[in-house]
């Protein structure tokens, strides 16, 4: 059974930053690819980032330069801004799913396997 478990939300002010992870278990291939995403109440899951196989990262517009995130959790959300409310997850699927769209683009559907969320709250 495949297990993804996120950890490091929290609640920051704003330009605070936060170090989330994930971990990943008993996925039965070495390779996939890895999605994080966020949703906030009322919306659907929006992609924020993913990383290949070769271990480079792909960041959606919103959190591009200001987030840092890596298979090995070496994470960093940095100059975390209200808007970056949302219930945070990562998921996992096969290393073709981080090629087939943007990261802006990415659906809930295109990943097969989910933690179950870390929540991040910034108050201006």
């Amino acid at each position: 059974q495949v297990r993804l478990v996120e950890s490091g939300g929290g609640s920051v002010q704003a330009g605070g930053s936060l170090k989330l992870s994930c971990v990943v278990s008993e996925y039965a291939y070495a390779t996939y690819c890895l999605g994080w995403f966020r949703q906030v109440p009322g919306k659907g899951r929006e992609g924020i980032a993913v990383i290949v196989s070769d271990g480079s990262t792909r960041y959606a517009t919103a959190v591009k330069g200001r987030f840092t995130i890596s298979k090995d959790n070496a994470n960093n959300t940095n100059s975390l801004k209200p808007d970056d409310t949302a219930m945070y997850y990562c998921a996992a699927d096969g290393p073709l799913q981080c090629y087939t769209d943007a990261p802006d683009a990415l659906k809930r559907d295109d990943f097969d396997y989910w933690g179950q969320g870390t929540q991040v709250t910034v108050s201006s």
